[in-house]
């Protein structure tokens, strides 16, 4: 997708990762996403609260209608369902807008030696809007999203999908989330993992999710970076 992409793997092993979320930890997206599912429930019939859908944000559609729905609901209805809620949400494409800080986060992590990599539960072509909106392309080495992957978030694949576009092991990546979902992710990837505020999750419920360390914002992180774990990539062994 990039031109970083192109220079090899075993150019880019000398480098670590920087793995990121998008949408609540780049992308101001959540509360969107949480409108549009709860009109897709509601067409189907469905009553489910806005609280209750926005502390599923984060997973994948497959895990987020088994937390909302349950696991012995009728599973013809979730095609119906996920598309009603993707037409929802492409109303508001021409409005997206990144964070606080988000285009100079990836920028900068770029600038001082890392690959970024974007790690999104959403699909082909909403991931594409969402990293036009950002305008730093330039920045980032290659995304991974929910066609890669068999499971989503909190199931590891992305990350896993992820370290191995990035052409890295567990050990020199960092992933950054909002959700409780992302930092359980990286746990289970091996992979260490900082959380921003952004997408409604507290600090205590990060921290104990694997969160190593929180920050209010992406504009916050940046102006922490000499003190955060991104502060440089690791050296290669």
């Amino acid at each position: 997708m990039t031109s970083s992409e192109s220079t090899g793997s075993d150019s880019r092993a000398a480098r670590g990762a920087v793995l990121f979320d998008v949408d609540g930890t780049l992308m101001d997206t959540v509360y969107l996403h949480t409108c549009a599912w709860w009109e897709a429930f509601r067409q189907q019939g469905h009553r489910v609260t806005m609280a209750r859908i926005h502390r599923s944000i984060g997973m994948g559609s497959d895990h987020l209608l088994d937390a909302l729905l349950g696991e012995d609901r009728d599973h013809d209805e979730d095609a119906t369902l996920s598309a009603a809620h993707d037409t929802l949400y492409a109303q508001y494409w021409d409005r997206l807008a990144p964070l606080p800080g988000a285009s100079g986060l990836l920028r900068a992590c770029a600038g001082r030696g890392w690959q970024v990599v974007l790690a999104s539960s959403a699909k082909g072509r909403e991931a594409e809007v969402m990293i036009d909106a950002l305008d730093a392309e330039g920045a980032i080495t290659a995304v991974t999203t929910a066609d890669d992957v068999s499971s989503s978030k909190p199931a590891p694949d992305l990350v896993q999908q992820a370290l191995e576009k990035a052409g890295v092991p567990a050990g020199r990546a960092v992933f950054v989330g909002d959700a409780a979902w992302d930092a359980e992710a990286a746990r289970k990837a091996g992979v260490r993992c900082l959380g921003v505020l952004t997408g409604g999750w507290s600090r205590q419920e990060l921290t104990e999710a694997g969160a190593e360390a929180v920050y209010d914002t992406p504009a916050e992180l940046l102006a922490h970076l000499d003190d955060s774990a991104l502060a440089a990539p690791p050296e290669r062994d």
